[in-house]
């Protein structure tokens, strides 16, 4: 599906002579902020923004808690746009340490038991909030697409 999409978009550029083509519309998916949108979709792709895990009230704060919560906020967004998490292609996960890689990966598993999306997984030094340990952003294609 993967190959199909970007060898179309390939086929698509190389057509139109240069200069001719217009960018695709850009739509806004949830409530945007000043700085951030959760999500834009662009013809039949939709990429989410990075979805942090932290939950006001939360007694469980461990990775597995927060990639969790990361992944059901990922959920929503991409539900609001018209898509399912089985139509995620790419995922880059954002750790602040990677001795949690085991304990994010088996949250992350609960999600796709069975063929997951591409994903990079990133340590980074630290998150915008603090108590981040993991952000989790993704792309997927619209149904049918």
């Amino acid at each position: 599906m993967i190959r199909s999409l970007a060898a179309a978009l390939l086929v698509a550029a190389i057509a139109l002579p240069l200069g001719a083509q217009s960018a695709p519309a850009r739509e806004p998916i949830g409530t945007p902020s000043r700085t951030l949108t959760p999500a834009i979709r662009i013809g039949h792709m939709v990429y989410a923004s990075g979805q942090l895990g932290m939950r006001r009230n939360e007694a469980d704060n461990s990775i597995g808690a927060q990639t969790r919560a990361a992944l059901e906020n990922t959920k929503r967004v991409l539900e609001q746009a018209g898509t399912t998490m089985e139509n995620a292609v790419r995922c880059t996960v954002f750790l602040v340490e990677a001795a949690d890689f085991q304990a994010m990966n088996a949250a992350y598993s609960e999600f796709w038991p069975s063929n997951p999306p591409a994903r990079s997984t990133v340590v980074v030094k630290a998150l915008v909030v603090p108590g981040a340990l993991v952000e989790i952003e993704c792309m997927a294609v619209m149904p049918g697409a």
